[in-house]
């Protein structure tokens, strides 16, 4: 009797080895019963993990998420139980976001196109720049226009908030750059100059790193990127090297910049003199887009989706510090690259100046690329009218989520990573679902294409603006 009872036991169990995206294994391998499905998986994360509160997990087996039990996994899919089984195990947000389905306002106002639009870090106003030199300051309660920002000479094309919320700079096709206090609407000072040609992007220094906000750094079309100093009002360091226009920039959360250019190079840069620290080379086209892992808790800052106010620029960089270090786990910071050669590479510039990955698939010239909040996906938009998801830690492609008519300008990401928002110029905006791989919703109401997208750090609402110079505000 006891030989059979041993031989069951084996047939119904299957030897599992549980890991973390990154390949840590947690634990030794177990054997598990076959009927055991994510239920039950969570429950035995959650307890080797010695989790007091429960969290959610999501478990994927060779890149797909299980769904069922082992069982009918191995079954269908025809695994041998005789090999160890590698499960990754996932950690998802604890708050759910809901889609956005109906457009609650549509604000007139700008002159010209919208061609930027963002949200501020604790979500609460929402700020446009437009092809009539202005930025405006929308307040998001009674949807109306609160401050509109006039100074600019030319096109305003790019805004950021610092992420403490304190200020607001936009720059403009002039090379102008301008520092906007978001509670009055006026500048700050006079405006801030040194770059020849037009302003690509605006970045600024995480708050983990120092608080108050006092700096950030600004890449333009005439080659150089400049670090500016909010308090002192002016260009404290330059970075030049590249041999033509800088087309994108980050500033890290380990404290160096990045910066993206047609020369076909990213270059990384340290703050403290400005020294090139390292060359990332590998595509064969302009650079169009950087995005860091770590991105949506390097724009948000101390704010999370609880609405906390924080009594001191150190306590905000203290709670900042932690929810970095939390989302970052062990892994070194990821950057990941979009072209004009239609590939991106995924890269680990602390570790390596040879990229962990090259990501083919776009069929077109590749227009912006962004990580998940959590830092586990990376979505890539195209001129090829496709998103693209891949995995954000090995770069592997995952699905194309086709549905636009024409090229795909913005993305971004719900706050709990289950969503994704694309516009593009063939006038929608939609929501496509991660776990299902499908659209969730398409929102028409544009009237032209749209240039510009935010999903609200605090998931509530979204922003989009375009051609047809109207702000409109979608909600659940």
């Amino acid at each position: 009797m006891e030989v059979e009872t041993e031989v069951e036991r084996d047939i119904n169990n299957v030897m599992c080895q549980l890991g973390d995206p990154e390949g840590t294994p947690l634990g030794p391998p177990l054997y598990l019963p076959q009927n055991a499905g994510p239920q039950q998986l969570q429950l035995i994360v959650n307890k080797l993990l010695n989790n007091e509160e429960k969290l959610p997990y999501a478990f994927y087996i060779s890149d797909q998420e299980l769904f069922v039990p082992l069982e009918t996994y191995l079954q269908k899919n025809k695994v041998s139980v005789e090999k160890v089984l590698s499960i990754v195990y996932q950690p998802q947000a604890v708050f759910r976001i809901r889609p956005v389905s109906r457009c609650s306002a549509t604000i007139t106002g700008h002159a010209e196109p919208v061609l930027s639009v963002s949200f501020s870090p604790d979500g609460k106003q929402l700020a446009s720049g437009s092809g009539d030199t202005t930025v405006r300051l929308w307040d998001l309660n009674t949807q109306t226009p609160m401050f509109t920002c006039t100074g600019h000479k030319n096109w305003v094309l790019c805004i950021a908030w610092s992420p403490d919320g304190k200020h607001l700079v936009s720059g403009s096709k002039a090379g102008e750059l301008k520092i906007w206090d978001p509670l009055s609407g006026k500048p700050s000072g006079n405006p801030l100059v040194g770059h020849r040609k037009w302003i690509t992007g605006i970045s600024w220094e995480p708050v983990h790193l120092n608080s108050p906000c006092r700096r950030f750094v600004s890449s333009s079309k005439d080659g150089d990127a400049r670090i500016w100093d909010v308090s002192l009002r002016r260009c404290v360091i330059v970075l030049s090297g590249h041999t033509l226009a800088v087309t994108c920039v980050k500033w890290g959360g380990d404290g160096v910049i990045y910066t993206g250019s047609q020369d076909c190079t990213i270059k990384v840069w340290e703050t403290s003199q400005g020294k090139l620290i390292r060359e990332l080379k590998g595509h064969g086209h302009w650079v169009n887009s950087l995005a860091l892992s770590t991105e949506y808790v390097l724009r948000t800052g101390a704010y999370d989706h609880t609405g906390k106010e924080f009594s001191s620029p150190e306590k905000m960089k203290q709670v900042a510090l932690e929810r970095y270090k939390k989302m970052k786990g062990n892994a070194p910071e990821r950057l990941v690259s979009g072209s004009d050669d239609f590939t991106m590479f995924l890269w680990e510039p602390s570790m390596s100046k040879h990229p962990k990955t090259r990501m083919t698939g776009h069929q077109q010239l590749v227009n912006h690329v962004y990580f998940s909040p959590d830092g586990q996906w990376i979505a890539s938009a195209s001129f090829d009218k496709s998103v693209k998801l891949w995995n954000g830690i090995t770069g592997k492609f995952v699905t194309a989520f086709r549905g636009h008519v024409g090229p795909v300008y913005q993305i971004s990401w719900s706050a709990d990573s289950r969503l994704l928002l694309s516009g593009s110029k063939d006038s929608t905006l939609k929501v496509w679902d991660i776990r299902t791989k499908k659209l969730k919703q398409d929102l028409p109401g544009h009237a032209d294409e749209v240039f510009a997208v935010d999903w609200s750090p605090d998931g509530e609402k979204v922003a989009s603006g375009g051609k047809d110079k109207v702000l409109k505000l979608w909600m659940g």
